[in-house]
């Protein structure tokens, strides 16, 4: 489906993190729907690097990207040198998705280099090229908040913390470019997996159930709700933001959060299984978020952004790639 009302053919598009999971997505949209627009994917790409926590540093993968027809840039935004080879480029829209998106990892120095100094130079690279840019924040950045709107920010994690002050960065180039921070809740849907552990838990509990193995929950998931969106709404989200007259930052989720035990029943129900689940203790007890539901007016209102996706229908529509992956991957 096509959002929005620009023309982005004959325009310059780069998208950072682009062989990741929404950077992915963003770059097929944009292949599909307007053909002749030049789209340049610049991506870290995997590596076997971990963080203290064993999780990968990098996780954009070339599978993400079969069958694109762009350009490809193997670099890291934390290199000045890397970011220089974009200088030759007439760049018009910037979609900012590369950072270290693992909630877990407790590297406070490599958090901040790469979420938000790094981040700083992109939106120079913008000013230069008087390029829109549209950024990923994260609702991590509400922490233990219960107020899921812009100001109520109390961050429990560096990661969050990071988001955070991306967004105060970013108001010092309200006045220079258009510039838009979208505060994903919680993402899922196509060209995921190479996440691995960092993947939603809509695709591990797929994945868990077609093993045959029973669906591993934290202890209380149907009291522990998020705001979950599909990948879809992601989408539409970052291509109506290119067309915003008010800079800012702007929540992208439903507006209705669901428990983790809901996911499993419905996945259940999606592949005919009665099994019975298991608990487990949560072992990010400290920085672990137990509710989060987007609040989305001003979304709505400036972006025209409205979700189109339930838990039930999204959940529904990601069920067969989920069957996919099973198949060809795992199998």
């Amino acid at each position: 489906m096509k959002y929005g009302n620009i023309d982005f053919n004959n325009k310059t598009i780069l998208i950072t993190g682009g062989a990741g999971f929404i950077g992915s997505n963003l770059a097929f949209y944009f292949q599909k729907n307007f053909p002749d627009a030049k789209v340049i994917v610049f991506d870290k790409f995997r590596n076997e690097e971990t963080f203290s926590n064993g999780n990968l540093k990098s996780l954009g993968h070339f599978k993400n990207l079969l069958g694109f027809k762009g350009i490809v840039i193997s670099g890291d935004i934390t290199k000045k040198e890397d970011i220089e080879k974009l200088e030759e480029y007439n760049i018009d829209y910037i979609f900012h998705k590369a950072a270290i998106s693992d909630t877990t990892v407790s590297d406070q120095k490599i958090m901040i280099d790469t979420n938000v100094n790094a981040f700083k130079d992109l939106c120079d690279l913008a000013v230069r090229k008087n390029a829109s840019m549209i950024y990923a924040s994260f609702a991590a950045t509400y922490g233990n908040s219960n107020i899921f709107k812009i100001g109520y920010e109390r961050p429990n994690n560096v990661y969050g913390f990071s988001k955070l002050m991306m967004d105060n960065l970013a108001k010092e180039y309200y006045d220079k470019i258009r510039i838009v921070g979208l505060r994903y809740f919680n993402v899922y849907g196509k060209r995921e997996y190479f996440k691995g552990k960092t993947a939603s838990m809509v695709l591990q509990f797929g994945l868990q159930l077609l093993k045959g193995e029973r669906a591993r929950l934290f202890e209380g998931s149907d009291k522990i709700k998020r705001d979950f969106v599909y990948i879809e709404d992601i989408i539409q989200a970052n291509i109506k933001a290119c067309n915003s007259q008010k800079n800012g930052v702007y929540n992208v989720g439903t507006g209705i959060a669901r428990s983790f035990q809901e996911i499993v029943d419905l996945l259940k129900k999606e592949f005919s299984i009665k099994r019975e689940d298991v608990y487990i203790p949560n072992p990010y007890k400290k920085q672990y978020q137990y509710f989060t539901e987007a609040d989305i007016e001003d979304t709505k209102k400036y972006l025209d952004y409205n979700p189109r996706f339930n838990l039930e229908n999204g959940i529904k529509t990601y069920v067969p790639e989920i069957i996919r992956i099973y198949e060809e991957e795992i199998k």
